[in-house]
């Protein structure tokens, strides 16, 4: 698996990302949904990673920097076509991996509270990230949980 930061330009990306947001609409209340559109993804704050093999997109995720010592875990999602085979796993150690190299104390993300969820719920749970208050301008929301971990 090949991960690289990603403009975001590609069509496959492209419709990953469309994908994402469609699900997120499915699952969650409109006010509930904190996914970013491609616009909110381009800002200087991200940074965007695709996953490959062979030409194929297996998945994606970013990390938004809150503070120089705070980043929050965005955009995880995995292809339909490449579900548990450990993509979202090998994505969020990369994305640990960077907020280390880049110095925070604190890996944060919020995801919803539904079962449609529990899945990530667990990834999450099974890298360390324990269940916390909302975080930055997140606010309590029956629809979300908010988890973080200290580097």
């Amino acid at each position: 698996m090949n991960i690289i930061v990603d403009d975001l330009s590609g069509t496959e990306v492209m419709e990953l990302i469309r994908e994402h947001l469609q699900d997120m609409a499915l699952h969650s209340p409109p006010e509930s949904i904190h996914a970013l559109n491609l616009d909110g993804l381009k800002k200087p704050d991200i940074t965007f990673w695709s996953a490959w093999e062979n030409g194929d997109l297996l998945g994606c995720g970013a990390i938004k920097e809150l503070d120089s010592q705070h980043g929050e875990v965005k955009s995880m999602r995995t292809s339909k076509r490449h579900l548990r085979k450990g993509i979202a796993a090998r994505l969020l150690e990369h994305i640990i991996e960077e907020a280390k190299r880049r110095g925070y104390q604190r890996l944060s993300l919020e995801t919803g509270s539904m079962k449609a969820f529990e899945p990530a719920r667990r990834l999450y749970e099974s890298f360390g990230f324990d269940y916390c208050e909302p975080f930055s301008n997140y606010i309590e929301d029956p629809n979300s949980v908010f988890m973080t971990r200290e580097l």
